[in-house]
């Protein structure tokens, strides 16, 4: 298991980070963000999204489930899954379709479904450390 730690010291920061590991990305891989309310995974979506040459706002489908994007490198499916109630909600949706294409896929809240993860996947948790001020995240990566 490898792990990548990044320090964020302001918004820009983790928007770039989000970027950077988009701009990586291969058709079919997944990504799942961790992290407190808070820590910044509306804003990471959104470096994210523009990594991927998408230029419509990212917002975080938090009603909805999940939304798409066709209109960067790759396409993008962006999942909240926050307000989930079963696992058969993510099937209606076309969640299992989904995530064995080839797309790329954020979803945030992963560990409400952790049941139905891939195998492959990877982790990116955003942390707080207000003792290293206010705007600081430390952002861990790891490829599981």
């Amino acid at each position: 298991m490898e792990k990548d730690y990044r320090e964020s010291f302001k918004t820009e920061d983790t928007f770039n980070i989000g970027k950077e590991l988009a701009g990586n990305a291969k058709p079919g891989e997944v990504f799942c963000l961790y992290g407190d309310l808070g820590t910044g995974k509306t804003v990471f979506s959104q470096g994210f999204g523009a990594g991927l040459g998408i230029e419509e706002p990212i917002s975080s489908p938090t009603f909805t489930i999940l939304k798409e994007y066709h209109e960067g490198t790759l396409p993008f499916y962006h999942f909240d899954v926050y307000r989930i109630g079963s696992e058969d909600e993510m099937d209606e949706i076309g969640y299992y379709d989904i995530i064995d294409g080839e797309g790329v896929c954020l979803i945030e809240w992963a560990e409400l479904i952790s049941d139905i993860l891939p195998v492959h996947y990877n982790k990116v948790t955003i942390e707080k450390d207000t003792e290293k001020g206010f705007d600081y995240r430390r952002i861990i990566i790891e490829r599981l």
